[in-house]
């Protein structure tokens, strides 16, 4: 008996926010499951599909998405402070209770390394935390950008620092240090 296809249904989104470079949204029945930075390809979304949702057939759906790329249109353009979407979390149990917890900072505060890790319950696991904030694959909608360091500094972002800036900047976040460093400072 032959199961039918899970389907992952994308969209690509561009926003001057981000230099117009293409962000691409995917979701599964269930809710958005990726966002890829502006620097990533669509390979990047299609390795990511196989791997976590194995044997799916991605398939392009702009009006599907559309709910996804209007809240995030609003977001950018500084006409939401909060998402109502339904996610689909795909990760370890501890990443996911992290992710959790991203969904939490609200709109234009930061937290720690340190912090997140005291939220999820693991207070000595600021490494694990920021290694899991770092594999959020819904960024900007779970707010992984609202982690900075201890001492203000925007640290190490798979998105980019400049990304980073950008979106605190939007949020009215200002008290950070941009020389933060390319690795990750806890």
């Amino acid at each position: 008996m032959s199961h039918p296809a899970t389907h992952v249904f994308w969209t690509s989104f561009h926003h001057p926010a981000l230099h117009n470079q293409p962000l691409y949204l995917a979701a599964t029945a269930e809710g958005l499951c990726r966002i890829t930075w502006p620097q990533e390809s669509f390979e990047t979304l299609q390795h990511w599909v196989g791997k976590k949702v194995p044997g799916a057939v991605l398939t392009e759906d702009a009006e599907l998405m559309s709910a996804y790329v209007g809240q995030l249109r609003e977001y950018l353009t500084g006409d939401r402070t909060a998402f109502s979407l339904p996610l689909d979390m795909r990760g370890t149990p501890f990443q996911t209770s992290v992710w959790q917890a991203l969904t939490k900072i609200p709109f234009g505060e930061t937290r720690s390394y340190s912090d997140l890790a005291a939220a999820v319950g693991s207070p000595q696991a600021v490494r694990a935390v920021g290694t899991a904030n770092g594999a959020n694959p819904i960024p900007i909608i779970v707010p992984c950008h609202r982690v900075i360091g201890k001492n203000n500094a925007l640290t190490g972002f798979r998105g980019g620092l400049q990304v980073k800036e950008t979106l605190l900047r939007l949020e009215g976040f200002h008290d950070y240090t941009a020389k933060g460093h390319a690795r990750f400072q806890f």
